[in-house]
């Protein structure tokens, strides 16, 4: 599977974090988050998804952001790429914003829903929709996918962290 999906053979390590209200996902609206029972749960489903792919992934959740801040800190100059599901933290997670940041790492935004989407959209939130203060600092966004956005984001970065062109490299003078 690695062969097929990837240019590169690296193991790159890939930090996913998850922001407030992730401790409750058993508990939360079924149509927005499905049956995924809990954080352990949706983990496990990313860490395997990442090994399938030769992948690390790394995972922290907090409900809150000082802990947040301290982790990113703290593994900075370890991880490769991050993602992060700010979940409360979306409208308000300024200083998380910052912190991911100043690593110069590639960060991708998951959600299960579409935060873009209205209350009545299938994926919408009911107190949607939601104005992010990270959209326009991360490499990308996957949303709506519910549990599947998590893959979709260790995917893209992956092969992004393989593409040296994609995230800076000289791509010489436009013609």
């Amino acid at each position: 599977m690695t062969a097929t999906l990837r240019q590169g053979t690296r193991r790159h390590k890939i930090v996913i974090i998850d922001g407030p209200n992730m401790t409750n996902l058993g508990a939360r609206n079924k149509r927005i988050y499905g049956a995924i029972n809990s954080i352990d749960e949706l983990q496990q489903f990313s860490k395997d998804f990442g090994e399938q792919i030769g992948i690390e992934v790394e995972t922290f959740v907090s409900n809150y952001e000082g802990a947040i801040l301290e982790f990113i800190h703290a593994s900075a100059a370890t991880t490769d790429a991050y993602i992060i599901n700010p979940a409360g933290l979306t409208e308000i997670g300024i200083p998380t914003k910052h912190a991911l940041s100043e690593t110069g790492k590639p960060v991708m935004e998951v959600h299960f829903a579409n935060c873009d989407a209205p209350p009545t959209a299938p994926r919408g939130l009911p107190i949607g929709p939601w104005k992010s203060v990270f959209r326009s600092s991360v490499t990308g966004v996957a949303m709506g996918l519910r549990q599947y956005s998590y893959p979709a984001a260790i995917l893209g970065l992956a092969m992004a962290l393989d593409d040296e062109a994609f995230l800076g490299a000289d791509l010489g003078t436009a013609t």
